[in-house]
């Protein structure tokens, strides 16, 4: 008997009005049912004029050519003779001026044990095991108030107004050219990839399995700690292994195949190389302004940015006459807070400095990217984790003089590691510490360059492109069984 679990994030679906499903013609058909009420979402009849090769006349039909358009790029790279329905809507979602949930995805029902399944025991998102059946374990009859649709869909209705993202809308043009806004597209394209296959539905926050059985994507994830992958694991060390900042990967033959392909060669790290106390290779975020940093790097003597009379925050001012004599020629050393980190930079290499080190302020692990643009900035900048700053920090040997800390570091890159990639190759999933609901596990990190579509945050660079040399996520579909 087939058993059949309904995930918790299940749209609710009384009262909807379905209707003008669009296909495409491709390898498998993605379906898109319009689930949006009359005059909202998908049939918003606000006039628009045809952008970016999307013909559409109104915003609500714009909105459905995109999805369109997705569904077709996905249908291209799949095979499946059964369709594949995506109940869609665009809907108002949390947000605020300054950030916002850009949409959401996820299988309506998940399915083990059915007649063709590979691997036994493992639950599979509805869409792949419809493919492996061969035939369609939901129908609209088993489900009639979702049309037995095997994806839900919610996109924000509201991004770019006042008060939701203001004035950064979704772009609904066809052809990338986005701009500042944010391309619509790319985005269906991500959330889709969720439905189809790429998430756990393992709990990652507490480590306990869906009905005690397994995602076939947990037989994928590996950790490089633990030894095992997370269908192997018990619930505490998938909790683990969730946090386990840049050590969970994804082991499967395709994916690994493919990455060097795709990913550069280089991975951003900080060495430490004296004193021997600390000595070691550190995490980093990478900067998104400044030089790329190289091999073999800047190697230099590592000295701590001081708070100065009448300054406003660490490294927020220019620099005084000692901080300037501390730093020139040398690393600087900054804590994080009050001001941007394009201006924490700017003030060291206006002050001399060859290089910095952003210590971040708040717990947790792997450190983040700095985020900011400064074309005239041409010294290069990583962050590091609280403890890891704190660790330098207690290092410091300063000395009467104040001009020497004995701390030598050196920032540049491993050649001999892909970036986003472990030294074996194998692409690492997205296990920051603290967990992140709804992001942890279920993405690729974001060391990860090339970005990738299925990072946990929409890049401004990704195509619309889900096979390599541009993208990994059709390599990892072949893994699960696609």
């Amino acid at each position: 008997m087939i058993t059949k679990r309904t995930i918790s994030c299940l749209l609710a679906t009384a009262g909807l009005v379905l209707g003008g499903a669009m296909q495409s013609a491709s390898a498998a058909n993605l379906v898109i049912v319009n689930a949006n009420a009359a005059g909202v979402g998908f049939n918003d009849p606000t006039p628009a004029a045809p952008v970016g090769g999307n013909p559409g006349l109104t915003r609500g039909q714009q909105r459905l050519n995109a999805f369109a358009q997705a569904a077709s790029i996905w249908g291209a790279q799949l095979d499946s003779a059964v369709d594949i329905r995506i109940l869609a809507r665009m809907t108002p979602l949390t947000c605020s001026a300054t950030s916002a949930v850009l949409g959401s995805a996820g299988p309506r029902f998940v399915d083990r044990d059915f007649p063709g399944a590979t691997v036994p025991g493992h639950w599979y998102h509805l869409a792949l095991a419809n493919k492996l059946a061969g035939t369609d374990l939901v129908t609209a009859v088993d489900d009639p108030a979702g049309l037995g649709a095997e994806i839900a869909a919610n996109f924000n209705s509201n991004l770019g107004n006042p008060g939701c993202l203001t004035g950064v809308p979704f772009y609904l043009g066809l052809d990338n050219n986005h701009g500042n806004a944010i391309d619509l597209v790319a985005v269906l394209l991500h959330e889709f990839g969720h439905g189809l296959g790429f998430s756990t539905v393992t709990s990652g926050s507490s480590g306990n399995q869906l009905a005690g059985f397994p995602s076939i994507y947990d037989k994928f994830a590996f950790d490089n700690t633990i030894g095992k992958t997370w269908d192997q694991m018990t619930s505490l060390e998938r909790k683990f292994s969730a946090v386990n900042g840049r050590n969970l990967v994804w082991n499967g033959a395709n994916v690994t195949a493919a990455a060097p392909s795709v990913l550069v060669a280089g991975t951003p790290q900080l060495q430490i190389n004296a004193p021997s106390e600390i000595a070691g290779t550190y995490l980093v975020g990478a900067a998104s302004f400044g030089p790329a940093l190289e091999s073999p790097g800047l190697n230099k003597q590592v000295m701590p940015v001081l708070p100065q009379v009448g300054g406003t925050g660490p490294g927020c001012n220019a620099f005084d006459a000692d901080n300037s004599r501390a730093v020139k020629n040398r690393i600087a050393l900054i804590d994080r807070g009050v001001c941007g980190f394009v201006v924490k930079v700017k003030n060291a290499q206006d002050a001399g400095a060859a290089g910095v080190i952003i210590a971040d302020n708040v717990a947790g692990s792997p450190p983040a990217g700095l985020g900011g643009a400064d074309p005239t900035i041409t010294i290069p900048a990583v962050r590091i984790s609280l403890a890891d700053g704190n660790k330098l920090k207690a290092a410091l040997n300063l000395g009467p003089s104040g001009r020497s800390s004995g701390v030598v570091a050196r920032l540049g890159v491993d050649n001999d590691q892909l970036a986003g990639a472990d030294k074996l190759g194998r692409v690492m999933l997205f296990s920051p510490s603290p967990f992140q609901g709804g992001s942890s596990v279920s993405h690729w990190d974001t060391s990860a360059f090339k970005n990738l579509l299925m990072e946990p945050a929409i890049n401004g660079d990704l195509t619309h492109s889900v096979v390599p040399p541009n993208d990994l996520t059709k390599p990892m579909f072949k893994d699960i069984g696609w």
